[in-house]
């Protein structure tokens, strides 16, 4: 169901990230019907949803630890550098010009959205050469975090965010494997100690 534009597990998930829905607010199926004007239905379903991505965890939203943070993020860097591992195997001349294309954009001139999506399309991208539905619905019970992620990352316009972007795909470019694995490894360690700094302040 739609709402405003947005589905209603969107909405939810995004009124999570903005604090807009309380850390200690009890999330019933009718108050959230109330809150967003739909039936309980389409509620339930996004709460499911929001459960298995470890936005709400017994019926509060779920507010991470640092560590926790860091274990959830550990689980994408596996996850990623695997994929990347099989991406610079199987990746045609195509596959890797549409991967450039996806750092072709200017983080200071695009809006928010635009470079959120961007950069997504570019990690999916990389996640696809798994052609593992396992390993990709396991990345997609992520993709909440990920998105909190990239969008702390996007907001505060983290210092060479595409550039090491440009910089992973330049040496799969030239069949450095192994650097283009380090570069993602190191890429997303750098956005996970940048978002932390933010999400762990802000949460204090």
């Amino acid at each position: 169901m739609i709402h405003n534009g947005l589905t209603v597990y969107q909405k939810i998930r995004n009124d999570i990230i903005s604090g807009e829905l309380q850390q200690n607010e009890k999330l019933t199926e009718a108050k959230l019907a109330k809150k967003y004007n739909v039936s309980r239905t389409p509620i339930r379903e996004a709460i499911k949803q929001l459960e298995i991505e470890y936005f709400i965890k017994d019926g509060y939203v779920f507010v991470p630890t640092s560590e926790e943070y860091r274990a959830i993020f550990e689980m994408r860097i596996l996850l990623e550098t695997h994929a990347l591992s099989k991406a610079c195997i199987v990746y045609t001349k195509e596959d890797l010009a549409e991967l450039k294309g996806y750092t072709d954009i200017d983080i200071n001139q695009e809006d928010e959205e635009t470079i959120i999506e961007t950069n997504d399309l570019f990690h999916q991208k990389i996640m696809k050469a798994t052609n593992n539905q396992f390993i990709i619905d396991t990345y997609q019970k992520l993709k909440s975090y990920i998105y909190l992620f990239s969008k702390t990352v996007i907001d505060k316009r983290r210092p060479g965010l595409i550039e090491e972007h440009k910089a992973i795909v330049e040496a799969m470019i030239n069949h450095d494997d192994k650097r283009a694995v380090q570069l993602l490894e190191e890429h997303l360690k750098k956005d996970l100690e940048f978002s932390l700094y933010y999400l762990i302040n802000n949460t204090n």
